[in-house]
C-alpha cells in the first residue's frame, strides 16, 4: 500500500515536536494518527486524539455536532493540514461528502474522472458508474439527476480512484428514508467488492451499526468510545443485540431511550 506525505505548514517558529507530520504507514494500517490536535483560534477541535484504520475495515464515526467528526475526515483527506501530532494515511485514498459537489458544465461522466491524471477516460467513468448502477446517466448533465443519484456519481468517482481508504461523510444525510436505504446497501455492496478501509462520518447509530466493523464515538475532541460490531452480515435491526448495541452507542451520545 502506498502513502501519501503530508508537508508540515505549521507556523515556522512552532517548536518541531509539535509540528503536524504524515510518514509512511507502519503496521499494515490504512491510517495512523497519533497525538492530533486542531484548533480554530482558542477553540480546540481535537485534543490529543489518537485512531488506528486497518486495511479493509469500516469504521463508523458518531458524535454530536461540532464534536470534531468532520475536521478529522478533512485532516485524513490532507484537506486540513493546520494540525499538530503525527498523521499517517494511505496516498489512495478517496473522499464523498453530504454534497455530491458536481460540476454543473460537465457531464456525468466528466464529472466522474475530474481531476484523475491523462485524458479524461470515458470508459474507466462509465465502468465505475455501472458499479454504482447509473451507467445510462453517463451523458446528462448533474442538474437533471435526483438526489439519490448524484450521490451515487459522487460515489463513483471516489471508487474510480481505486482507493485504499475511502472517507465519507455524512454522505446519505440529505437524502429521503428509502433512497438513504438503498444508498446504505450499495455502499456496504462496493466496500465488499473493493475491500478498502472506509471511515463513515454519520449522525445515524442505526447506520453506524448496520455497516461498520467499529464504532467510535467522539466527545470533546478525542475518541470516548470504541464499539466492536461481531455481527454477522447482512445485519438485521430487529435482532436482539443490534437493539443493546445501539441503546449502548445512543448512552454515550447523551440519548437514553425510554423502557
Amino acid at each position: 500500500m502506498a502513502t501519501g506525505v503530508q508537508r508540515n505548514l505549521t507556523k515556522p517558529n512552532q517548536p518541531a515536536e509539535n509540528r503536524s507530520q504524515q510518514r509512511q504507514v507502519r503496521g499494515g494500517h490504512a491510517a495512523r494518527v497519533r497525538g492530533l490536535t486542531r484548533r480554530f483560534g482558542e477553540r480546540e477541535v481535537l485534543n490529543n486524539l489518537d485512531l488506528d484504520i486497518a486495511p479493509g475495515e469500516f469504521v463508523a464515526l458518531l458524535g454530536a455536532s461540532g464534536c470534531g467528526k468532520s475536521t478529522l475526515l478533512r485532516v485524513l483527506a490532507d484537506l486540513d493540514r493546520e494540525i499538530a501530532g503525527t498523521v499517517e494515511v494511505a496516498a489512495q485514498r478517496a473522499v464523498a461528502f453530504q454534497a455530491p459537489r458536481l460540476m454543473p458544465w460537465k457531464t456525468v461522466w466528466r464529472n466522474v474522472v475530474l481531476g484523475l491524471p491523462g485524458r479524461p477516460d470515458r470508459s474507466k467513468a462509465v465502468a465505475a458508474l455501472d458499479e454504482v448502477g447509473i451507467s445510462h446517466r453517463a451523458d446528462v448533465w448533474p442538474k437533471v439527476l435526483s438526489g439519490g443519484e448524484a450521490q451515487r456519481a459522487s460515489l463513483a468517482r471516489a471508487l474510480v480512484r481505486e482507493p485504499d481508504l475511502l472517507l465519507l461523510d455524512e454522505p446519505f444525510a440529505a437524502l429521503d428514508a428509502l433512497t438513504r436505504i438503498k444508498a446504505q446497501s450499495l455502499v456496504a455492496e462496493l466496500w465488499q467488492r473493493h475491500r478498502c478501509a472506509v471511515l463513515l462520518v454519520t449522525h445515524d447509530v442505526e447506520e453506524a451499526v448496520l455497516l461498520a466493523d467499529r464504532v467510535l464515538v467522539m466527545k470533546d475532541g478525542i475518541i470516548a468510545h470504541e464499539e466492536t460490531i461481531a455481527m454477522p452480515r447482512p445485519r438485521n435491526v430487529a435482532a436482539p443485540q443490534f437493539g443493546r448495541i445501539r441503546t449502548n452507542l445512543l448512552g454515550w451520545l447523551g440519548v437514553h431511550e425510554p423502557h
